[in-house]
């Protein structure tokens, strides 16, 4: 009988040594437990550090706090002016409330995702597609916006969504190459155009200022001769104009 007795106090102490063990429980710094007690949701979430959970008495889920980054599979998407492309995206966001995170939704990463998809439909369907290729901040802060006013009841903020690539179709590529090689076309045609309006004020101005300085026409008429008569060996017959020895006559 008094082994029995010892035996039996020995298999209590070794239960309530091992019930104590799975008691505790560590949380990491960037973790939190919601406690459910009894199936009443505590008022305050436990963590980080130790904590103690009562065996078969209380349920608890653990979150993670920190910065997800998650990703949106390509969707197709029709946009305004009805271009079919396929876009994705990538949503980073935190939890910040870990009971809500846990009672508001049944599976808040899931429900993100799928609320990210149908969003990044919803809001690219209403833009054009050169805003949606052209506008992209202004695209990405809407899709934050409108996620986070969503997510905000379950306790989750979203703080920022990246539109990372926009599959176009084939024929929409070839029109965008040639309508970008006709813009290139029409800017060397302005710039040309420019240049030779350019030039032809500055003739207009050399043209005055020789008008109103007569020798200064034939200085250049010199200089044009000098010049060819260094580029070419060969014998060249130039007119010259009696007005250039003008400059050399006695004035009376």
């Amino acid at each position: 009988m008094g082994i029995f007795d010892i035996g039996s106090a020995f298999s209590i102490i070794i239960f309530g040594l091992l019930l104590l063990i799975s008691s505790i429980k560590i949380i990491k710094e960037y973790e939190r437990a919601v406690v459910f007690r009894l199936g009443r949701l505590l008022k305050k979430s436990k963590g980080p550090g130790i904590i103690i959970i009562i065996p078969f008495i209380d349920k608890w889920v653990r979150v993670n706090l920190r910065l997800i980054a998650m990703d949106v599979p390509p969707q197709d998407v029709i946009t305004k002016d009805n271009v079919s492309v396929k876009v994705n995206a990538v949503v980073y966001f935190r939890v910040i409330d870990p009971n809500k995170a846990i009672t508001e939704v049944d599976d808040y990463l899931y429900a993100t995702s799928q609320l990210s998809q149908t969003t990044l439909r919803s809001i690219l369907g209403m833009v054009e597609l050169d805003d949606l290729l052209s506008n992209r901040e202004h695209i990405n802060q809407e899709l934050q916006s409108v996620l986070d006013t969503q997510t905000d009841p379950w306790g989750i903020k979203v703080s920022a969504v990246e539109v990372k690539h926009v599959d176009l179709p084939q024929e929409m590529q070839r029109a965008m190459a040639k309508q970008a090689e006709a813009e290139r076309e029409r800017r060397a045609k302005v710039i040309s155009a420019e240049g030779e309006f350019q030039a032809a004020a500055k003739m207009v101005e050399a043209a005055s200022l020789m008008e109103v300085h007569p020798i200064a026409l034939q200085l250049r008429y010199l200089q044009t001769l000098k010049e060819v008569a260094a580029e070419n060996n060969s014998t060249t017959l130039f007119p010259v104009p009696i007005d250039l020895f003008d400059v050399f006559k006695p004035k009376k």
